[in-house]
This record gives structure tokens, C-alpha cells and sequence, in this order.
């Protein structure tokens, strides 16, 4: 009874993700109604149950209900409990979607996550596995989770519809995290990227590197660009793609660094690299790209009883409702300041977010 009290309420299937994660870690029950109620496929979708039965994967002791139509969901969150698991994701969604959650999970697990996901590697919905393997890994090394043990391995690649990908996610557990100050972006010192391709002429990846190259190198000498080429088994289920990820590296104190990345997957055609580096998207960065703007937040939040300060760039929608919900969940609020280009010298509109950490522990973690 005193568990139903605390019952946060919710109606509809927006941010269903969200809404799963902070409960895990909270441990606050979570009610969702009217999911999809009044559409001719009501309930809930393929994706999102593929999600909630990885949650149940990763936790010990979740209660789940889920009624007949699929329109209500209950759930009480267990401990995570984390280990060696293997998890097969719905082709509906990239392994970026369930990926997402798991990096927001893993290191409050009781033992070291060690995860094998399956599915679609790369699409245009969510993130690639490439981009946080770029993005999210130095973003929890700077809240003090890192080790030989952090690593997303890309065994396969699989492309929608049919995906046929397998990676490999593995992360350490901390007690605690550490508080940041993470304010200053600084300016673009060096260049890293990945043209992959699948199924197709491995010429095609060498000719985007070198279309790269011939407008990078007016800006800056030092680039490498690394070609990743899969064939036959390790390239899916029959179905030709290739793409270009760019990691764009800032400062030379290893603290600073930023990497952004912009991912078109399925354009017909040799697209042109103008569309992979866009100047907008560059400026407006800030120190975490906007894929990972929640999960700074989340992190920020569950620190130390300290001071925590990170620059990003504008807010985007799911982040915005994100900081809705930790208040919700954890009766926390951010102190929020625009900054603009003049005061930054560099870029557009930036916000500094603040905030003091809640003192989250670890209670799960194995204390040997």
C-alpha cells in the first residue's frame, strides 16, 4: 500500500522509455493508461515491449502487468541486477533505442553488465551504435565510469528492415558518481571518423573518405578517417548500405573533449559529404551532443551532494520533457542559463545547466 502511494501516473505512450529508466532507479511504481487507446492498433507496439522485456532482463524482482488490449501497464521496479545476458531486439528500432537505456542503467547494476544485443545497427530514427560508441563512452568516463571493461564492439552490422546486427555493450558498476564542470567546449583540434559500408563495393567508402577530406582539409590538417567495411556474414540480412560518422575532437587537455556526430543512413546514392558536416550542427554542440543531453542530465543528477555544471547546446523536445520527469521522480530542478554567442565567443545559443547531485549510492553493487 505504502508502494501504490508513491505510484507516479501517466497517459499515453510518449516517452515510454524515460518514464521505464527513472522508475528503475528511483524505485518508484509506475502507472501508464491510454496507451494508443484510441488508434485502430491499439497497445503497445513490438519495440516497446522488446524494451520492457530487457528491463525485466536486467533487473531481479520487476513486477510487470499488462492487460489484454496492451493499452495499461503497471510496473514495480526490482534491483538491478545486471551479469552476462543476451537480449534480441525488435527490427522495428535500431539497437541505438534499447542501447540508450541500458547506458542510463548499467553502472548501478549489482554486478557488471555484459550485454549482447541483436537487431539493426543503423537507421535514421535513433541513434547508431557507432554514434554512442563515439559519444556516450567519453561522456561516462568524465562521471568517473571507465575501466577496461567500458566497451560497445560492433561484431556485426545489420541494416533495417531485416537487421542480422550483433554488438557487444560491457560496463563497469560504481558505487558513486563524481561531480563535473564541464563548461568550456573549446575549439576543434582534431578529426576522427568512420565511413562504413555493408554489402557493397568497399570503393564506396574510400570515395567518401576522400569527398571528406577535400573539404576538411581546408580547415584543419590533422584528420583520419578509418573505412569499415563488412561482407557476407558479418554484414546482416541482405540489405546494402553505407554512411559516414564524424567524430570532431576539442582541446588538448584530455578533460575537454567533444565529439559530435551527424549520421544519414539510407540516402540513395553517394550523398555529398555536405551533408555530414554541417556548420550549424557543429556550433550549436556545446561540451555533449544532443543524443546524449539526458543522459548528462541523469548523471548530473545522481551524483554527489555537490555542484555540477555542464554547457550544452539548445535543448531538444525529448530533453525538455526529460528534466520534467527527474523532477517527478527525484524532486529535483536544474538552474538554467542561456548563454549567448557573444558571451561564448564561439557558436550559437548555449544553456548552462547546475544542479546539486541527489547523493544517489549504489546499494546493489557487490562489495567485495
Amino acid at each position: 500500500a505504502a508502494g501504490d502511494a508513491q505510484c507516479l501516473s501517466y497517459v499515453g505512450c510518449n516517452f515510454l522509455r524515460q518514464r521505464l529508466v527513472l522508475s528503475t532507479l528511483s524505485g518508484r511504481p509506475l502507472k501508464i493508461r491510454k496507451i494508443r487507446a484510441k488508434e485502430q492498433d491499439p497497445g503497445l507496439r513490438d519495440f516497446e515491449a522488446s524494451f520492457i522485456r530487457l528491463i525485466d532482463k536486467v533487473t531481479n524482482g520487476s513486477r510487470i502487468e499488462i492487460n489484454q488490449t496492451g493499452t495499461t501497464l503497471y510496473y514495480q521496479p526490482g534491483l538491478l541486477y545486471g551479469g552476462s545476458l543476451e537480449h534480441d531486439c525488435s527490427p522495428s528500432r535500431s539497437i541505438g533505442y534499447y542501447l540508450e537505456g541500458l547506458l542510463c542503467l548499467a553502472p548501478f547494476m549489482k554486478h557488471p553488465l555484459k550485454i549482447v544485443l541483436r537487431g539493426v545497427t543503423n537507421d535514421q530514427v535513433d541513434p547508431s551504435v557507432d554514434v554512442l560508441k563515439a559519444t556516450a563512452l567519453p561522456l561516462l568516463k568524465k562521471f568517473g565510469i571507465d575501466g577496461e571493461s567500458l566497451e560497445i564492439k560492433i561484431n556485426r552490422r545489420g541494416m533495417p528492415p531485416k537487421g542480422g546486427g550483433e554488438i557487444l555493450f560491457a560496463c563497469p558498476v560504481r558505487k558513486t558518481l563524481q561531480p563535473v564542470q564541464f563548461t568550456d567546449p573549446g575549439k576543434i583540434k582534431r578529426i576522427r571518423g568512420t565511413a562504413y559500408s555493408v554489402r557493397v563495393s568497399p570503393q564506396m567508402s574510400n570515395r567518401m573518405v576522400e569527398s571528406a577530406r577535400s573539404i576538411l582539409n581546408k580547415f584543419i590538417p590533422d584528420i583520419y578517417i578509418y573505412t569499415d567495411h563488412m561482407k557476407g556474414v558479418n554484414s546482416g540480412k541482405h540489405f546494402s548500405e553505407f554512411a559516414m560518422l564524424e567524430n570532431f575532437l576539442t582541446g588538448t587537455n584530455p578533460e575537454v573533449v567533444v565529439e559530435l556526430a551527424q549520421h544519414p543512413t539510407g540516402v540513395p546514392g553517394l550523398f555529398p559529404p555536405s551533408q555530414v558536416f554541417s556548420p550549424s550542427f557543429i556550433s550549436s554542440g556545446g561540451c555533449v551532443d544532443s543524443t546524449n543531453q539526458s543522459l548528462a542530465l541523469l548523471l548530473m543528477t545522481l551524483g554527489q551532494r555537490d555542484v555540477s555544471k555542464v554547457l550544452l547546446g539548445p535543448l531538444s523536445p525529448y530533453t525538455i520533457e526529460f528534466l520534467r520527469h527527474l523532477r517527478s521522480f527525484f524532486q529535483i530542478m536544474f538552474k538554467i542559463e542561456t548563454k549567448t554567442p557573444e558571451e561564448e565567443h564561439m557558436g550559437g545559443e548555449k544553456v548552462l545547466m547546475t544542479c546539486v547531485g541527489i547523493g544517489f549510492s549504489n546499494l546493489s553493487k557487490t562489495i567485495r
